[in-house]
């Protein structure tokens, strides 16, 4: 009986890597499509009066370009083997833990296929990293465009703000709710 519950406890937390698999799927296809239908540093199409723009862009280092110079021996550390080892870590305690609620499962399994979408480009594209959409900002922090990104980075940003959110601001888990309602907290 012990190993049913244990089995169904790790079943229910592994259904949110359902999600990361979707999330994996969606950015690979949607740079594949990019790749295959817009030639590398042009823009395809323009909308909302240029507010959003789709481009065919590279980026061979992390958000913002950052790490654009380091040798490339560098890059593979910190821009493949680190994250996968992080991701990796993300996974396991994923798995295992009981404190985090089913939004925060959710949500941490988000930033796992956001993170793979963009290794996966690292480790399979010449170019490293398809960014496609480009917003106009209008000047906000200095810039006319905000840097071009991809259905990877756009899940990392919001999964990852919404995670810290629900840490800060929302409730606990539900084993320590049901611990504080049997009175064993």
């Amino acid at each position: 009986m012990v190993d049913t519950m244990s089995e169904k406890s790790l079943l229910r937390r592994s259904i949110p890597f359902l999600l990361t698999i979707f999330i994996v799927v969606a950015d690979q296809l949607s740079k594949a499509w990019i790749v295959a239908n817009v030639p590398q540093g042009t823009m395809y199409a323009s909308y909302l009066n240029d507010f959003i723009s789709i481009w065919h862009v590279r980026n061979q280092a992390i958000g913002f370009s950052i790490g654009a110079g380091l040798p490339m021996v560098a890059k593979i550390l910190l821009f493949i083997v680190l994250p996968l080892g992080i991701l990796t870590f993300m996974v396991i305690f994923l798995l295992r833990t009981k404190e985090l609620t089913g939004l925060q499962h959710w949500l941490s399994a988000a930033l796992v296929g956001g993170g793979l979408g963009n290794i996966i480009d690292r480790i399979f594209r010449e170019d490293w990293v398809v960014d496609f959409v480009s917003l106009r900002i209008y000047g906000l922090f200095g810039l006319e465009r905000w840097p071009t990104f991809n259905v990877a980075d756009s899940t990392v940003v919001v999964a990852g703000i919404a995670l810290m959110l629900t840490v800060l601001f929302g409730g606990r888990s539900r084993e320590k709710q049901k611990q504080s309602a049997d009175g064993t907290d």
